[in-house]
């Protein structure tokens, strides 16, 4: 067994806001090496040199998961020094009912939270495997468990991804390289607040009534998840005392599967 090397190279997608920021500024703070990816690439460059200014290691990578083409040009620019992590966060979300949701963003979000995952996976696993060591981190969502209508493309996406992650582990057992998924339930970001917004107009009610009485209905224990747990859960599953955890769902819910 390979030891977890002190200083990661930590690759994040979706870094430009919500989870993935918070876990891009996470990662470096600890004094890893961070590849902050995103379709935006302003707001990344933006990140890595206010980071930079701090003394951390950050660097910017234009990435649209969606695309074969630009997947393999990203990892391709890595090759001298390619991630040993991958968190894959990139996501985004439209809610409506499947009679009027257009085909196109059906299939973008799985493009994105499913497809996107499998094929960057694929991308970075040959040198995790050269390395003797990997670890890959998919962040699911309480819908990779649970359904919601007006999300049938979200659900699907993030159900897929355990199935996805199963599959791996199996085909990554001969080597010290884990990949597992965890699913919170409701983190506030700006993906949560469109939710909100949206959710609103399609029930006549305020963002706060959403938020208690759809979105924390379900959950016991009544609050967002804190990005300070969604990290410490990711950054555990990392270490060397993680290295039999792997295929697994790690839910962060506050009692909301318990029920």
């Amino acid at each position: 067994m390979v030891a977890t090397p002190k200083k990661l190279s930590v690759l994040i997608t979706g870094a430009g806001s919500g989870i993935g920021l918070a876990l891009a500024r996470h990662f470096a703070g600890r004094g890893n090496r961070v590849l902050a990816a995103d379709l935006n690439a302003g707001t990344v460059t933006t990140l890595a040199a206010e980071l930079k200014r701090g003394g951390l290691d950050v660097e910017p990578l234009a990435l649209d998961v969606a695309s074969q083409s630009s997947i393999e040009s990203a990892v391709a620019g890595l090759e001298s020094s390619p991630p040993n992590v991958l968190i894959n966060n990139a996501g985004l979300q439209h809610v409506s009912p499947l009679v009027d949701f257009p085909p196109e963003q059906w299939q973008r979000l799985i493009a994105v939270m499913l497809t996107g995952a499998a094929m960057l996976t694929r991308a970075v696993l040959p040198a995790m495997r050269a390395g003797g060591f990997g670890r890959i981190v998919n962040i699911g969502s309480i819908h990779a468990l649970v359904a919601s209508a007006y999300k049938s493309a979200y659900v699907s996406a993030k159900h897929g991804l355990l199935g996805f992650s199963k599959v791996m582990a199996l085909e990554t057992a001969d080597c010290d390289i884990t990949i597992n998924t965890v699913c919170p339930s409701y983190v506030r970001t700006p993906l949560v607040d469109s939710q909100l917004d949206a959710l609103a107009k399609s029930h006549g009610m305020s963002r706060e009534q959403v938020a208690k009485e759809i979105m924390l209905k379900p959950m016991p224990k009544g609050a967002f998840i804190e990005m300070e747990e969604l990290a410490a859960a990711v950054e555990f599953l990392l270490a060397d005392s993680a290295r039999n955890i792997t295929g697994q769902c790690i839910t962060i819910d506050g009692g909301w599967t318990a029920q």
